[in-house]
């Protein structure tokens, strides 16, 4: 049971970047899936959830109007388009299963995370 986040870089702020979360080693249509961030010396925070079949989607405020969370079950990936990136989007980002299938942004309640990708946006 795997999953790959991918699609971090750097970028200059007001640029975009799409990251990708790839699940291999279970059914992701069983799962809801989440991307959360965290920056250094900070706690995760959550970002962004999307249910099984990707007909619900949820936001921090932080975020919302500016990233969009979408799902390929066909490819077992997850996507957060990320836009308008600020400084402040600067964290390592983090892709997370659940099988609850209701937005929570408490990180104890997924079952798989990812590796992280390093997003850094330049001022």
């Amino acid at each position: 049971v795997q999953l790959q986040a991918c699609g971090g870089g750097l970028v200059q702020s007001g640029g975009s970047l799409r990251l990708s979360c790839v699940a291999s080693g279970f059914t992701l249509d069983d799962y809801a899936v989440a991307w959360f961030r965290q920056a250094p010396g900070q706690e995760r925070d959550f970002v962004a959830h999307i249910s099984w079949g990707g007909s619900s989607t949820y936001y921090a405020d932080s975020v919302k109007g500016r990233f969009t969370i979408s799902r390929d079950n066909a490819k077992k990936t997850v996507y957060l388009q990320m836009s308008s990136l600020k400084p402040e989007d600067t964290a390592v980002y983090y892709c997370a299963a659940s099988k609850i299938n209701v937005a929570t942004t408490t990180p104890r309640r997924y079952d798989y995370w990812g590796q992280g990708t390093l997003v850094t946006v330049s001022s």
